[in-house]
């Protein structure tokens, strides 16, 4: 689930399912709404994408993953709903920051890399990572391209995926997966400074910034989505050691 409350002009989007807030269907379609309010309320400014207790949100749902029971599924799932709604947050018209209360991990930081910024919360115990190549996963077409833009390196993205490590803050901050740290306090306020000094500016200049920046990496995705065989890489769904790696997963998540 994603919960969706309205503050001094900025939606905040809070990701709020299970102890790990894993993102679901349901987590798209209200993500995909909150978008929509975002981009047609000239009151709304921009949206905040936070987590509930502890942590931000740990990717999608690994039983709905492992629900999956052939190729049809998997690609109707990231056709109809993953790709086409991960593209719309990245090109929403006004400013996203993700305020990175807990661990944020996978999709969660996919999405988190799709925001404008990213600001986390200064805690030791607070984890980033992209583990996916230690249970046998790849990423999809338009998680590839939001990665590889949002951490402005082809060397940064084979660093982090290749090696699939979790980092704390402080790495994080280092590595540019995040672009500042701040006290649990501090860290809504800063998020909504960062929106309200952003947007509100003259003519909107903002929009029209973002959308020259971010227009050529969402064309490529869509021109690799129409015109390129990307459904036979989630056959690793169904890859026995896959499946087994994301049931221990699962099991040590409880």
């Amino acid at each position: 689930m994603l919960t969706m409350r309205i503050e001094d002009g900025i939606l905040i989007a809070k990701f709020c399912h299970g102890k790990y807030n894993s993102i679901t269907l349901e987590t798209l379609t209200q993500l995909r709404e909150a978008i929509k309010t975002a981009n047609s309320d000239p009151l709304v400014k921009g949206i905040v994408l936070t987590g509930e207790g502890k942590v931000f949100c740990s990717g999608f749902d690994l039983p709905m993953f492992m629900g999956f029971t052939n190729l049809k599924e998997v690609t109707d799932f990231f056709e109809q709903w993953a790709e086409p709604v991960f593209m719309e947050f990245f090109m929403c018209a006004k400013p996203t920051v993700a305020a990175i209360n807990g661990a944020a991990m996978a999709g969660g930081l996919i999405l988190a890399t799709a925001c404008d910024y990213r600001i986390a919360k200064n805690h030791p115990k607070i984890q980033l990572g992209m583990t996916e190549i230690k249970i046998g996963l790849g990423l999809s077409v338009v998680q590839t391209e939001i990665m590889q833009f949002g951490w402005d390196s082809v060397k940064k993205f084979r660093d982090i995926m290749y090696n699939g490590e979790r980092y704390n803050v402080e790495e994080a901050l280092k590595l540019g997966m995040v672009d500042e740290l701040a006290s649990d306090e501090k860290l809504l306020p800063r998020a909504k400074e960062i929106i309200s000094k952003w947007y509100d500016n003259p003519g909107k200049a903002f929009t029209l910034l973002k959308q020259g920046l971010r227009r050529p990496v969402y064309d490529r995705m869509k021109h690799y989505l129409a015109n390129t065989n990307w459904k036979e890489g989630f056959n690793c769904f169904f890859n026995p050691e896959t499946r087994a790696a994301i049931d221990f997963v699962m099991k040590m998540m409880g």
